[in-house]
């Protein structure tokens, strides 16, 4: 099984494109902070605009300092929500759903990827190209949360993939097709 937004040998991107699709990283060996500027470079690279969307402004703003200064050899452009250049930012921070802005992010996002336990409405789910829910292996709350998210998904129709860590490495273990309407 391929890494998470890893490129097929055509050098497209290994995952179908479309909505529809909700991965599930369940992080048990890595912590959010290593892994979600792994997903960020992968999606940025697959040319996404992407929604961060956490349920606390304070821990985006620990995130957005994280993000400036996680790799020396890299730059993840990106800003918090609510400044004047919203519409220009490629990784937006956001505590608000589209339904709470009255439209779709400021950025146009079309991955968005979700910490925390931060909800993800069904029409999110099947009109992004890819949305990512990303949960704290060794925290129980969040593992129930994302169970709970995980019945969300399969009720909405769209297809749960859900990746591990438990062998060292990130691997796909269980995927669902839609239900059929």
């Amino acid at each position: 099984m391929t890494e998470p937004g890893a490129k097929a040998a055509d050098g497209q991107d290994a995952s179908p494109q479309g909505g529809g699709e909700v991965f599930f990283y369940h992080m048990t060996r890595t912590p959010l902070e290593a892994t979600l500027p792994v997903l960020l470079q992968r999606s940025l690279e697959a040319g996404w605009k992407v929604c961060i969307r956490g349920r606390d402004a304070n821990r985006l703003e620990w995130l957005d300092e994280l993000l400036w200064t996680s790799a020396d050899d890299s730059f993840l452009p990106h800003g918090p929500s609510g400044g004047p250049h919203d519409a220009d930012q490629p990784v937006l921070l956001t505590t608000e759903t589209e339904a709470d802005a009255g439209t779709e992010f400021a950025n146009a996002a079309n991955a968005l990827l979700t910490i925390d336990g931060a909800a993800v409405s069904a029409d999110e789910m099947t009109r992004m190209t890819r949305v990512s829910i990303l949960f704290d292996g060794n925290d129980p709350d969040a593992v129930a949360q994302a169970r709970s998210q995980w019945k969300e998904v399969v009720a909405a129709g769209c297809t749960a993939k859900y990746w591990s860590q438990e062998s060292g490495r990130w691997e796909m273990k269980v995927s669902t097709e839609p239900l059929d309407n």
